[in-house]
């Protein structure tokens, strides 16, 4: 097991994400779409987290590349759930605001 996974909680952490050369557009089909409900506004406020639903081939090295491209945030680590909905990825971003900024930028808030 490297330094970078965690077996128990199934997260990665991008301390050796190299960079890659995903475009826009692939960035664009990796994130689907933000996914807010009551309890994921909570993480927003408690836990510095956000919730995007994912493509379901996506892993979590694509989606901490495609949050860097497509939002300019860095990305502390990803959860990710496969549910009846589709795959979600939870981020938890290494600003202390960074959720909470990121979703006024996006109209959440």
């Amino acid at each position: 097991m490297s330094k970078t996974e965690n077996k128990t909680n199934n997260t990665i952490t991008p301390a050796s994400v190299p960079p890659s050369t995903m475009t826009a557009e692939e960035a664009t089909v990796i994130i689907l779409s933000p996914y807010v409900t009551e309890k994921t506004f909570n993480q927003i406020e408690k836990e510095n987290k956000l919730s995007f639903m994912v493509a379901e081939h996506a892993s979590k090295h694509q989606i901490i590349e495609a949050m860097r491209i497509l939002y300019e945030t860095e990305v502390q680590e990803v959860n990710t759930a496969r549910t009846i909905q589709g795959k979600k990825a939870f981020v938890r971003f290494k600003d202390i605001d960074g959720a909470r900024n990121l979703a006024t930028k996006l109209g959440l808030v």
